[in-house]
Formats: C-alpha cells, sequence, structure tokens
C-alpha cells in the first residue's frame, strides 16, 4: 500500500496484550483514514459508558501523514466524550503523527483498564506497557519532559486523574486535545501517557504529482490574505481574529450577555507581541505557523482562549490569560470550558472573578477542591445543580467558543448541529460569513444556510480522516487535495468522491449519536441567544436571533442531510451511503 500502512495496533490494557489488525483495503477506501477510520473502531463500542474498560481510546492518523503533503502532521484522537456523550474527537498538531506512520502504523486502539497507572511506548515495532505509578499527580510539562528521547508525546495531567470532564490530552508538551474531555478517558483507563517513536518511511505512489499538487496548494495559499497577510494568521496566529470579532460586536462577554468588549484594544494579538514577544512556531509540516511563543519560550495563548479569559470573564489583565493558559495546559484542561465554566460561575453568584482568582480558581478545578469540584462537571452541569440552567452557554452541555451566534446565523447553525456539541469547527461558517472565504455570505440571515453548514460539515470530516489542517481551506479546496490524495495512495480520486466519504462520516455519527437518546431536542441553543440581543454600535444591530427562522433553517438542514423531522438518522439514507 502506499500512504496508507495498512496496520492498526490493538493494545488491551487489562491483560497488557496487544495485537495487531490489517484492515480491508476497502475500508480504507471507504473511510479514508483519520476521523473516518477511527469511526469505524469506535462504532460497535460507542453507547457503553465512557468509563467502561470496552470503550476505546484511538489514535489514527491520515494517507497524507508522514508524506510531503502540506499540514501532514497531524492526527485524529477519539471515544466518547465524558463532557457530552456524544462521539468525542480532535484533531491534534506535533509528532504524533508522523511517528506513528514511521513506525508502520494507520493508529492504535486502547481498550480495558489497567490495575496501576501505565504507559505505553511504541518504538517502531515494539510496543510496551510501562507503569507510570511515579508519574501519578505531574503535569503535563513535566510529564513531558521526563519522557524526553522517547518521541511524540501525549499525556494527561492532574485535572484528568480527579475526574475533571473537560479534562485534555496534551501533545508534546503544547498542542491540546481540547474540547469533549478524552483526557478523562484516558485517567479511566489508567492511562497517564502515550509515546510512539518511529524510523520507517511514508511510500506515495506518484512522487511527481504530490509535488505538483503541493505546489498549488502553496500558491493559493500565498494568494489568501487571512493566511500570510501581514494581518494575517501568519503574522498575529489565531489571535489575528481577536479584533476582528470585537469590531464585528460579536465577542461573547459577560457570559454571553454582550457581544463587545471595551478593553479589547488593549488585550488584542498586538498587545501580546509588543508585551511577550511573537515567535513563530507550529504544527510539523506547516509553514503557516498559527502559534506564538513569547522572548522567554512562554506559549501564548491563541484565540478562544484569549477571548474567553478575557472578555468572557471581564478580566483586563494579559498576565492573568497568559497564566491561565499555561497553567490549563499543564494541569491538562480545555481552556474553553474553563473559562466559560467560570463565567457561568460568575453569574450564578453575581461574583465576577479577575487576576489571581481565577488562576486559583482554575488550581480548585484541576485538584477537585471547594467550589472546583462542582466547577470540574462543566457549566451544564453546574448550573443546573444552581437552578439556573438557563445561564450554561453550551450545546449538548459543551460550552461554546468565541463567536457569539448573534452575530453570524450560519455560526448559530453549526453550534446547534455539531455532532460533538458546542463547536465552531465542525463547519466554521465564520470562514465565509466573516473572513469572506471562499465567497462572503450574509450573516445576518439563515437563508442558504443549511445546505452551506452540511456541506462544510461533509468537507471538515474528509479534512480530518486526511488529517489536514482546517485553516489552508480557506486558500484551497478539495480540488487540490484530491489530486495530493491521488499521488499519495494511487487511485485516481475526485474532490466529489472525497466530500461523498465525508458525507458517509458525517452521517453515521449522527447514527452513533442517535443511538445514545440524541435527537433535536439537542440540536437547540440557550434561551438567551432567542431572548435578548447583544450589544450593537458603529452601525451595526445584534439583535436575537428570531427563533422561527432558526427552527425553521434547522428544519432545512434536517432535509439536507437526509434526516427525519426529529433529526434521526432514517434506514433509506443509510442504505444509500452504505451504512
Amino acid at each position: 500500500m502506499t500512504g496508507w500502512m495498512g496496520r492498526a495496533l490493538q493494545i488491551d490494557l487489562s491483560t497488557g496484550e496487544h495485537s495487531v489488525d490489517s484492515p480491508d483495503p476497502d475500508l480504507y477506501a471507504k473511510w479514508i483514514g483519520g476521523k473516518g477510520l477511527a469511526g469505524h473502531y469506535l462504532r460497535p463500542h460507542v453507547t457503553a459508558p465512557w468509563d467502561s474498560p470496552d470503550m476505546p481510546v484511538i489514535f489514527m492518523a491520515g494517507p497524507l501523514v508522514g508524506t510531503a503533503a502540506p499540514t501532514s502532521g497531524r492526527i485524529c484522537l477519539m471515544s466518547r466524550s465524558p463532557l457530552t456523550g456524544t462521539v468525542g474527537d480532535t484533531s491534534l498538531g506535533g509528532r504524533l503523527g508522523t511517528d506513528l506512520k514511521k513506525a508502520g502504523l494507520d493508529g492504535i486502539v486502547i481498550t480495558g483498564q489497567s490495575d496501576r497507572p501505565c504507559g505505553i511506548e511504541i518504538d517502531d515495532h515494539a510496543v510496551a506497557v510501562t507503569n507510570a505509578e511515579a508519574l501519578t499527580g505531574k503535569g503535563t510539562r513535566e510529564t513531558t519532559v521526563g519522557l524526553d528521547g522517547k518521541g511524540g508525546v501525549a499525556c494527561i495531567g492532574p485535572a484528568a486523574e480527579n475526574g475533571v470532564l473537560f479534562a485534555n490530552v496534551m501533545i508534546d508538551g503544547h498542542h491540546a486535545a481540547g474540547r469533549n474531555g478524552l483526557g478523562a478517558v484516558f485517567a479511566a483507563k489508567n492511562l497517564k501517557y502515550v509515546t510512539i517513536k518511529g524510523s520507517g518511511k511514508v511510500a506515495v505512489a506518484d512522487a511527481g504529482a504530490l509535488k505538483k499538487a503541493r505546489e498549488d496548494i502553496f500558491r493559493l495559499i500565498a494568494a489568501t490574505p487571512v493566511l500570510l497577510g501581514e494581518n494575517g494568521i501568519t503574522r498575529y496566529g489565531t489571535g489575528a481574529l481577536y479584533d476582528l470579532m470585537d469590531s464585528r460586536r460579536m465577542m461573547p462577554t459577560a457570559n454571553f450577555r454582550r457581544t463587545w468588549y471595551e478593553k479589547a484594544g488593549s488585550m488584542n494579538a498586538n498587545a501580546y507581541s509588543a508585551k511577550y514577544g511573537d515567535k513563530r512556531t507550529g504544527c510539523r509540516g506547516c509553514h503557516i505557523l498559527c502559534k506564538r511563543m513569547g522572548d522567554d519560550g512562554t506559549r501564548l495563548p491563541e484565540f478562544e482562549t484569549m477571548s474567553h479569559f478575557s472578555a468572557l470573564i471581564e478580566n483586563d489583565d494579559l498576565d492573568t490569560v497568559t497564566r491561565a493558559n499555561t497553567l490549563c495546559n499543564e494541569l491538562g484542561m480545555d481552556t474553553i470550558s474553563a473559562a466559560a465554566t467560570i463565567a457561568c460561575h460568575a453569574e450564578v453568584t453575581g461574583e465576577p472573578l479577575t487576576g489571581d482568582g481565577v488562576l486559583a480558581l482554575l488550581r480548585d478545578i484541576a485538584a477537585c477542591t471547594g467550589v472546583g469540584r462542582e466547577l470540574g462537571q462543566g457549566s451544564y452541569r453546574y448550573a443546573e445543580s444552581k437552578g439556573r440552567p438557563e445561564l450554561s452557554m453550551s450545546v449538548k452541555k459543551q460550552e461554546l467558543p468565541g463567536y457569539d451566534p448573534r452575530g453570524a446565523y450560519g455560526m448559530a447553525l453549526g453550534y446547534a448541529t455539531s455532532t460533538r456539541g458546542g463547536c465552531h469547527l465542525r463547519a466554521y461558517p465564520i470562514s465565509h460569513e466573516i473572513l469572506r472565504k471562499p465567497v462572503a455570505t450574509d450573516r445576518f440571515t439563515f437563508a442558504g444556510k443549511a445546505r452551506i453548514i452540511k456541506i462544510a460539515e461533509d468537507l471538515n470530516a474528509v479534512v480530518d480522516s486526511l488529517t489536514a489542517c482546517k485553516f489552508v481551506f480557506f486558500g484551497c479546496s478539495l480540488e487540490e487535495y484530491a489530486k495530493a490524495y491521488s499521488a499519495v495512495v494511487g487511485e485516481e480520486t475526485s474532490a466529489q468522491d472525497l466530500l461523498a466519504v465525508g458525507e458517509r462520516i458525517y452521517y453515521r455519527e449522527r447514527i452513533m449519536n442517535s443511538c445514545n437518546g440524541f435527537s433535536a431536542a439537542d440540536d437547540d441553543l440557550p434561551s438567551r441567544f432567542f431572548e435578548d440581543g447583544g450589544t450593537g454600535g458603529h452601525g451595526i444591530d445584534i439583535a436575537p436571533i428570531d427563533r422561527e427562522e432558526f427552527l425553521a433553517a434547522r428544519s432545512a438542514y434536517y432535509r439536507v442531510r437526509g434526516l427525519d423531522a426529529d433529526g434521526m438518522p432514517v434506514e433509506e439514507k443509510m442504505g444509500e451511503l452504505g451504512l
């Protein structure tokens, strides 16, 4: 095979045994790899409790990983989410995916439960389950440093060990498997870390055709100002979006009570650059380099963290945001859910937190002490326990990120239909509603958005299965990546062929969620967005979302997606997609 390695490692932590599965070549054609193939291994177990020994944790790379294809250093991590109960997955940077492929593997499927804290170490074809008791309670940075020389590292911190439902997995010390709380699944298995080191190569079918596809992708990226422009992501990292969201009056502020933050001008990407420096860094195999480091090596926050630890909790101190980012990464917690849960707590109690109070509360959450024990369950469970469920700004129990849906109606629909809960990355309508890529759409209408969201979900399912970066698609399309894919695997494949696979992948996620009781009742937004307007100004009016229009758009989405009126999968569509 070319592109694919044809091998998936299966490890049972209950017995310490491992074996190698050789997927049928037809499975690769049907699911591509990454997110698609990971779902194949999750599907038989998806109704098990997230903390069941039978629940798999799956790492899966795509066919482009380890090749010269642009942004080809990513990997998918998947399980069932402890926070939401939905399919839980995330796309990760770092060296883990590349080392996995160089070790001759497409993926790892981990089941069982160790009777003591353990680690998994893979060095080419050697596999060992190790004793990790000495690492219990240690932060992700200390754990990663202690495993230096063992290749790519995925590990959890104290938050996961103490039962925080939005605990994450950190890759190589600074790439977060955020959202969905997959770190807690690691902890339920008594799994502290996974290391992978490989020395092999990934074969490609046509190196010349791949070189041509790569050049086409680079050329399109170079012509995309939002990526490589003087004020774009290459210059300022994802923080380049901060001023844009604020100027569009859709910056989530004070737990989404307002949509404009008066202190935003002193909290933007330029302010971080002036105070800390702005060394560029990023994922392997990517020249966009969307992450930033200070001159002293401090990892600076990305957009969502900048937004939520400033405007959302009404904090105007840069050091607090930077230290909160470092602390969440070290303790192993998703920054979006952590900040949003703190914002919910502040509204419930009427006592806003800033400065050292925020940092102290983050430590309490990770340690599950004091009120941190309640907050570690996420904003939905916390607000419900206080009799104020309406104050949790979440969808399917997952906290919303840094885009207020009243300022972009495609985003409103995308939040609701997302299969992993409140998530901007399933469809990322910000690309066309705000960034005007690939074409501009009217952000204050639902007209046409149902079909746009459906197609974008399918496309991003493909991107996460190839395991490429979504940012690249601001400049290029599946047409260019279909050429790269064809060159790597040696099978002529069109963009429409790939999009059809994406539809199959996303529909399967709707099936898996429906098996766990999810329906149209869960494809909804908090009532605040329908009842209260945002903060207008500069000729922009942020009105409440019209609920009838939202429901009509959701119904249109169900028709386009091939679901019934309650958002449930139908037999005819399942047959059409080979499901």
